[in-house]
């Protein structure tokens, strides 16, 4: 039973997404479609991103996903397939790719599909759900159209290491904010274990400063107190318990968070 799945900016109450599942089934009868999310914010792949790169490593070989964020195909930015990991990622080359596998090996190939109307609007279902059939049908990955060497490289903030002769900092930033309201940075444990190690530290974003433990749960800390730990995708994590952090602690997307590593 072929896996497809949705990772969408469409949401629930329009027909798009009804739409898009009618043309799997009729494309795919046996099709498994399952929802990673339908919420991501309007034309955010920045979002989709964080979203689907957390939940596509969870699914068997050979999935096939379909992103429907920001799909309008232009000569920049192409509808192309992208095999990586043993699976299939069908949508726009608008970045997002660029942000999943920046450090993966990958198979790219620039879709040419024929649509069955002249409407442009609905490339999802109209192009991305031929890609998803193709590859179900057992054909050949390069024959949906031209290969190509290169993805469109969506700028991004990587954490910064500043140093002095009393401390080393890092400087990441939030890049998502969950439903929980937990703020999620893009420093890695393995960042944070290369430079702080054994050294004493503390957490610093916004007037906040006095945070100097990792926690390994939420209910390390007391109901109400802040806890930052490192999440299920090894980034660390800016939480409150039973509490939300966003809106309690002033916490969005693209908030600086510094980890002053004390010499």
């Amino acid at each position: 039973m072929a896996i497809i799945t949705l990772t969408t900016d469409w949401g629930i109450k329009d027909h798009y997404l009804a739409s898009v599942k009618g043309s799997i089934l009729k494309a795919i009868p046996n099709a498994n479609i399952i929802d990673i999310s339908n919420e991501i914010d309007s034309f955010d792949t920045y979002q989709a991103s964080y979203v689907l790169e957390s939940a596509y490593i969870n699914f068997p070989d050979n999935t096939i996903h379909i992103i429907g964020v920001n799909t309008d195909a232009s000569l920049e930015q192409p509808h192309i397939a992208v095999k990586c990991c043993n699976q299939y990622f069908i949508g726009a080359d608008n970045g997002i790719f660029s942000i999943m596998f920046a450090d993966k090996e990958i198979e790219i190939v620039e879709l040419e599909i024929i649509q069955d109307n002249d409407k442009y609007t609905f490339s999802s279902k109209d192009v991305f759900v031929k890609a998803a059939q193709h590859i179900v049908e057992g054909k050949e990955f390069s024959k949906l159209g031209n290969i190509r060497d290169s993805i469109r490289k969506a700028m991004t903030f990587a954490p910064v290491i500043e140093m002095d002769d009393n401390n080393i900092t890092i400087i990441g930033k939030v890049i998502y904010v969950d439903r929980y309201e937990n703020a999620i940075t893009n420093i890695s444990s393995k960042l944070f274990d290369e430079y702080v190690g054994n050294k004493n530290f503390n957490i610093n974003f916004h007037s906040f400063d006095e945070i100097t433990e990792i926690s390994k749960s939420y209910l390390d800390v007391p109901a109400g107190e802040i806890c930052v730990l490192f999440d299920s995708n090894n980034l660390l994590e800016i939480s409150m318990n039973q509490g939300n952090a966003k809106s309690l602690l002033g916490l969005k997307v693209d908030t600086r968070v510094r980890v002053n590593i004390l010499r």
